[in-house]
């Protein structure tokens, strides 16, 4: 059995996706959630990931690989939304889902009913982004905000298996090397809740008070996963580079938890250099497999140039979309499989090597790094 055949039989760990939508899309919604862009109008899935749907996806919904786009949306349309997400989780072969439910969109389902559709079970990523716009909402005074944040993200680690930061949206991530001081955080809750009215948004843009939430995190045990690299047109690219976040790795307490890369290209290679040498450091490419189709390979191969095996996870970041979830799962298995059988037959690695990075980069290293079989029952 050659490694991509036994790849297919693995069941994965998504260790970084959000929920799905479960009702009816029409074209332009269709499009802009298989997209990063915003308002895009509507295409004839001309991009490799529009492409890979009607490769991978087709055939679940009962038609021919590379359907035609128009007879895709309207078999999907026939079957009805929620029986299209069914077939396309359970597809994925997933055993857990490690989802950020920090993300709203209109329509998503909720974790039971995702965890139902997709076979597996589902453990909540708390966004610390959210907590602190949701103390901001219920009307925390400015000075009781930097103790509120802690005493919340307190809480939040008790039902959640990890944290996730978007500083790389908000504030870039040339986070602090060290916790700011309460008085830095005081004034910075004066200014932007100051802000927050003036302007009627709530939106965690301060450096000082994501700086705070991300130190608040580290002592409550839970990996932090951070946002690198791509996304939607809310970023800016060059502010998502990971080696930004040197001295922040560098100033890390003994025995901090582990900070997973999410997404990383392309700057998947800063990424892999950085788990190379800092231990707590680990990466997926999440989010790009799906958007490089064919090229997904040699994002992998790249990345592995410097990243070790058991700094590798398996995540879709599927979002909106169970497309999204199920070429995660089937590209990464065909582009790692891909990559152990040629590192075989260029005599790289031996087939019992080959067998056990597959393991640990589809299953073992989130498992691992989560510690899920500790969040069994």
């Amino acid at each position: 059995m050659s490694i991509t055949e036994e790849l297919a039989e693995i069941p994965l760990v998504d260790q970084h996706c959000h929920s799905v939508v479960l009702e009816e899309l029409d074209r332009p919604a269709f499009t802009e959630l298989l997209t990063e862009a915003r308002s895009r109008e509507p295409t004839e899935l001309d991009t490799h990931a529009g492409l890979a749907v009607r490769r991978w996806c087709a055939p679940l919904l009962g038609l021919s690989a590379h359907a035609d786009p128009d007879a895709y949306l309207a078999q999907r349309a026939e079957i009805g939304g929620r029986e299209a997400s069914r077939r396309l989780l359970r597809a994925c072969g997933t055993d857990r889902l490690l989802v950020d439910t920090g993300l709203s969109w209109p329509g998503l389902c909720d974790l039971d009913e995702l965890a139902s559709l997709a076979g597996a079970r589902a453990h909540e990523v708390t966004r610390m982004e959210h907590v602190v716009e949701q103390l901001a909402a219920g009307g925390v005074e400015a000075g009781k905000l930097g103790p509120a944040i802690e005493q919340a993200l307190g809480e939040c680690a008790a039902r959640s298996v990890a944290f996730k930061t978007v500083a790389a949206y908000r504030v870039g991530l040339d986070l602090a090397p060290a916790a700011p001081t309460a008085v830095e955080v005081r004034r910075a809750a004066d200014r932007w809740l100051a802000t927050c009215d003036r302007t009627g948004r709530i939106r965690l843009d301060d450096a000082t008070l994501v700086a705070h939430a991300v130190w608040s995190c580290l002592p409550l045990g839970r990996p932090l996963q951070v946002h690198v690299g791509f996304g939607d047109s809310d970023l800016t690219l060059h502010r998502c580079d990971p080696s930004l976040l040197t001295p922040f790795l560098r100033s890390l307490p003994p025995g901090a938890p582990p900070v997973v890369l999410l997404h990383c290209y392309p700057y998947h290679r800063q990424a892999a250099y950085l788990a190379g040498v800092f231990p707590p450091v680990v990466l997926d490419v999440s989010l790009a497999v799906n958007h490089v189709g064919p090229r997904a390979s040699v994002v992998l191969a790249e990345t592995l140039e410097l990243a070790p095996f058991g700094s590798l996870l398996y995540a879709s970041d599927g979002f909106g979309l169970a497309e999204l979830h199920h070429l995660g799962a089937a590209l990464f298995r065909d582009a790692l499989g891909r990559l152990l059988d040629g590192y075989l037959a260029d005599d790289v690695l031996s087939v019992s090597d080959a067998r056990r990075f597959a393991h640990l980069v589809a299953a073992g290293n989130a498992r691992r790094v989560y510690r899920l079989d500790e969040a069994d029952p």
